[in-house]
Parts: structure tokens; C-alpha cells; sequence
């Protein structure tokens, strides 16, 4: 599984690294930086659950 933001929608609620802390983190401005691009297994449900509590839809999961 691969995960990817879209710097340009992300307005940075911080709701995925909220939720998600061991898969996104955040920038200088508060905004979604991926921490793993590659998600193991262990950590799908997680990286799902971040990219789903996304307002903006600005991240995207490739299974």
C-alpha cells in the first residue's frame, strides 16, 4: 500500500496525523507530510482511517 497528499488541497486540519501518528506527521506549517509512503500491513487500517478524516480528500491510498 502506498499513501500520497496532494500539497495543494491539504489545508492542513491535522486530522490524519491526529489519528494516524505512525503514517503522517506534519510540517512547518501544519500541513500532512507522509511518514511512510510505503505502509506495511500492520499499519493499513491506520493509514486508511487518516486518509478517511481527511476533509479535503487530499490524500489518496494505491492498494
Amino acid at each position: 500500500m502506498k499513501v500520497r497528499v496532494d500539497k495543494e488541497t491539504c489545508v492542513g486540519h491535522g486530522r490524519c496525523y491526529e489519528v494516524a501518528p505512525e503514517v503522517f506527521g506534519e510540517d512547518e506549517r501544519g500541513h500532512c507530510l507522509i511518514v511512510r509512503e510505503e505502509v506495511p500491513e500492520k499499519l493499513a487500517e491506520q493509514a486508511r482511517y487518516g486518509a478517511d478524516n481527511c476533509p479535503e480528500k487530499a490524500i489518496s491510498i494505491e492498494e
